[in-house]
């Protein structure tokens, strides 16, 4: 694990609502080299442009088509034969390129008793490969079969019902953790990390969530033949590599994030009270009897059935040509073996039908926050939704913000966001407040329905509909500025919509909503039957 790796912000846009408690329920970030993400940003998930008012329409629309119209000129999309797909976007201001690998895999995809799996590729991944980080493969794959024996062996006799023998428990328990140790001496450790940072690049980090996992970083442009090197080298076959010492660092980093903070373990009851049968109500991170005992073999399946190159989009932004970029990428990830597209989920979450709450005691800040069931990504109202989270969040002009902090002064802040835990599948829009003090958690409720009552009863004004449309084009405008934010935009829109064109799509949407639209979805979707709430009510002794 490598400490100096900068920190990040989430990538997943709902979590920076709860920024400043460094709040971790819903994904992890960049802990496969061991540094702790830290939030520090409030308030809505939309928060790109705030300062704007008004951007006149027609430049902005016009400037878009252009954006879009030159990004095609650009952009070279293929498929190869293994069924990977390459994006290359040509961008020559900088003799740089930045990188995002999409892999649609997160822990939705997880099998019951193995939560917390998705992430741990994200931690193997920096662990190098069958070359790098080790000093001789040969003799550390025997001694990684070796752990792996001894690990299940353990594994078996300590789960045994009715009860198991503690004596040959500890007994195998010492046996792998020698074999480990074994193990251990072939170790290169950060290797693959420092051949990146010794050839320039920058900002090696990955992250996972409820969706999908995603793995980056940014090098000088003479160096994508390496880079293609390394990326499709850690791709083709992972190698287990101190495994169950990566595991007790997630073990740790669940308990710093959520066991040890009110406000994750809020969150993450709330959304397990929110989804009883889709695995959106399970923790990114794991539960931790799942983190201490699925194994190297686990792993192993997990990434057979999901890493599969039909499963990965792989997008290269900045200074490349794309008729001299797409043939190396295409010699070096057309390597890897073909295989099936994973099977979706099939578990569907059904209607709710009577409001869910949780209430958590204890000496900590209040905070109150409720979810609402809402379609997928792909409904054709999705663009309404993200409308209602710009005209409640965005900015001093919010509702929320208005009406709980300026002036009530209820609040210290307060949004609504889409998103939650992702947005894949059907999900949450959440409200949430964070009270001054001395005001309960139930007052914010009120003050909180209050705001969606009026959006159900009566329909935004023209300038609200006009703020929200330019606010998307700037937020637009502002997801294109750096090569590694538009790479991970295009894969992550090529692998969810099959267009990269959709991050373009998006704004007209937007600018397709009426005020009608709004009123309708809050009516149908903002109603106490679909409702699940959840607030810390701050208790002198405290409590569970």
């Amino acid at each position: 694990m490598q400490s100096k790796l900068p920190k990040k912000q989430s990538s997943v846009p709902w979590l920076r609502a709860f920024g400043e408690y460094k709040l971790e329920p819903g994904a992890t970030n960049g802990g496969g080299r061991g540094a702790e993400m830290k939030r520090h940003v409030l308030g809505c998930v939309l928060g790109v442009g705030l300062f704007l008012n008004v951007v006149p329409s027609f430049v902005a629309r016009n400037a878009c088509a252009q954006d879009l119209a030159s990004f095609e000129k650009r952009t070279a999309v293929k498929q190869l034969a293994n069924g990977l797909t390459v994006i290359v976007v040509e961008r020559p201001e900088a003799p740089v390129f930045s990188y995002f690998t999409h892999v649609n895999v997160g822990a939705a995809q997880e099998a019951m008793g193995q939560t917390g799996l998705a992430h741990m590729f994200e931690h193997m991944a920096f662990k190098g490969t069958d070359r790098i980080g080790t000093k001789n493969f040969t003799v550390e794959k025997t001694l990684l079969e070796k752990v792996e024996k001894a690990y299940l062996a353990f594994d078996a006799e300590r789960r045994k019902r009715p009860s198991s023998d503690a004596q040959k428990v500890a007994a195998l328990e010492k046996t792998w953790r020698d074999a480990m140790a074994e193990a251990g001496k072939q170790v290169v450790a950060n290797e693959f990390g420092e051949i990146v940072d010794r050839n320039g690049g920058v900002s090696l980090n990955a992250f996972t969530n409820a969706d999908e996992t995603g793995y980056f970083y940014s090098m000088p442009s003479n160096r994508l033949e390496l880079w293609a090197y390394l990326e499709s080298e850690r791709a083709k076959r992972p190698i287990m590599r101190e495994f169950y010492t990566e595991r007790d660092v997630v073990m740790e980093e669940r308990r710093m994030r959520t066991d040890s903070r009110p406000i994750g373990r809020l969150i993450e009851q709330l959304l397990a009270a929110a989804f009883t049968a889709h695995p959106y109500g399970r923790p990114v991170v794991g539960w931790p009897s799942d983190l201490k005992t699925f194994s190297a073999t686990d792993a192993q399946k997990f990434w057979e059935t999901h890493y599969t190159p039909a499963n990965l989009t792989v997008a290269v932004v900045g200074d490349v040509k794309a008729s001299e970029a797409m043939p190396t990428l295409e010699a070096y990830f057309g390597r890897l073996p073909k295989g099936p597209k994973p099977p979706e989920i099939s578990t569907d979450e059904p209607a709710q039908f009577g409001e869910r709450t949780i209430v958590v005691r204890e000496t900590a800040q209040p905070i109150y926050a409720e979810g609402y069931h809402r379609p997928d990504v792909l409904d054709k109202d999705d663009a309404v939704y993200d409308a209602i989270s710009d005209l409640m969040s965005t900015g001093r002009t919010a509702r929320l913000y208005r009406a709980l902090v300026r002036d009530k002064k209820l609040a210290a802040t307060s949004g609504g966001f889409t998103g939650m835990p992702g947005r894949k599948y059907p999900h949450l829009f959440v409200f949430y407040a964070i009270p001054t003090p001395d005001i309960k958690p139930q007052q914010l409720r009120v003050a909180i329905h209050e705001e969606i009552e009026k959006l159900k009863n009566s329909v935004v004004t023209d300038d609200e509909l006009q703020m929200i449309r330019a606010r998307a084009k700037m937020r637009l405008l502002g997801s294109l500025g750096s090569n590694q934010s538009l790479a991970i935009s295009m894969a992550t829109a090529q692998q969810r919509y099959g267009d990269w064109r959709e991050i373009f799509r998006r704004v007209e949407r937007i600018d397709k909503v009426s005020k009608e639209d709004i009123q309708r979805v809050a009516r149908n979707v903002f109603v106490e039957s679909n409702r699940t709430a959840a607030w810390i009510e701050n208790s002198a002794k405290g409590g569970k």
